[in-house]
């Protein structure tokens, strides 16, 4: 059950495919090599079409180059937007600050959506977009896809970028998810499928844990918004983030099952971390950890019982 409600599980990224044996698709290949023109010891070397070259093996690549081509067939622009400028990424933000204590009311989903019945994923601390930008595109018509973002910098670009691809299938909201998620959700139509939570803010001092994205009311409304069979994705590449986010998770108990339960061809490692990636994608913070060594910590979990509000409805 709980492999036909993930994201066509895959265990390979769009790079490693690039190695692959079959053949690259040609805008792929163009901006692969817009890419590696860019590097002074790369500009004799290109992706011929139809190649399996592998690039990892022919020259080490920045995280950012990496990036670029893991989501080369979304062949987003880099134009400035309007308004917008050079958009530089803001590591941390305060929740707590006065700015960001009021809850975001819910979008009009029939303005955001072209179909708002479809099961839905919600992304929090949703980043550049990318991530679920490539997810929108292979479920253009099975699966409608939320970020919700602090920075606002980034939503506005990310909601560039929808209107470019023209995807009707995906959003992007300026919203702290700590206090707003059960009011936006809590109207949306249809059912809620998948809500991940990827690498946020590790806010390590400890006078500072408070900040953390997931907190118990977060913890609580995710849980009782999960449709029957839903499941939250959790990964941090900082082992104490990432255990816990695990902790808030695994006390639901009654409510929850982590899918190598369920599912016994799903691996984990002894200590019950996932070993493979279930999105058939990295996020950007993915590939900037595994670029200098480090290890994701993961955890998947499924709604196999109802909470006792859904059992008195």
């Amino acid at each position: 059950m709980a492999s036909s409600l993930c994201l066509h599980l895959q265990t390979c990224s769009h790079l490693r495919c690039l190695g692959a044996a079959k053949p690259a698709a040609p805008s792929v290949v163009a901006t692969a090599n817009k890419i590696l023109s860019k590097r002074p010891f790369l500009r004799n070397f290109s992706l011929p079409s139809g190649s399996s070259a592998d690039l990892c093996e022919r020259q080490p690549l920045r995280s950012s180059e990496l990036v670029a081509l893991e989501y080369a067939d979304l062949n987003l622009s880099h134009k400035m937007v309007e308004d917008l400028g050079h958009v530089r990424i803001r590591q941390h933000v305060n929740p707590l600050s006065s700015s960001f204590s009021v809850p975001t009311p819910a979008p009009n989903w029939d303005e955001v959506f072209r179909d708002p019945t479809l099961p839905l994923m919600v992304d929090i601390g949703s980043g550049s977009g990318r991530f679920l930008l490539w997810l929108a595109k292979r479920h253009l018509e099975s699966r409608n896809f939320l970020g919700l973002e602090i920075r606002q910098k980034l939503v506005k670009r990310a909601g560039f970028w929808v209107k470019e691809l023209g995807f009707s299938n995906v959003h992007f909201m300026f919203a702290n998810a700590t206090i707003s998620f059960k009011q936006i959700i809590s109207s949306y139509p249809g059912p809620l499928l998948l809500v991940s939570i990827l690498c946020p803010d590790p806010h390590f001092k400890k006078r500072h844990h408070k900040r953390r994205v997931l907190q118990k009311p977060l913890v609580e409304s995710i849980v009782d918004s999960l449709m029957p069979g839903g499941q939250v994705f959790i990964q941090s590449d900082v082992l104490e983030v990432a255990a816990d986010m695990r902790l808030w998770f695994d006390s639901e108990v009654d409510i929850l099952e982590h899918i190598d339960k369920i599912d016994k061809s799903v691996l984990c490692d002894k200590d019950g971390w996932l070993l493979n990636n279930p999105m058939g994608i990295r996020t950007e913070r993915e590939i900037h950890a595994e670029s200098e060594g480090a290890n994701i910590y993961r955890r998947m979990y499924s709604k196999v019982h109802l909470t006792k509000e859904e059992i008195a409805n």
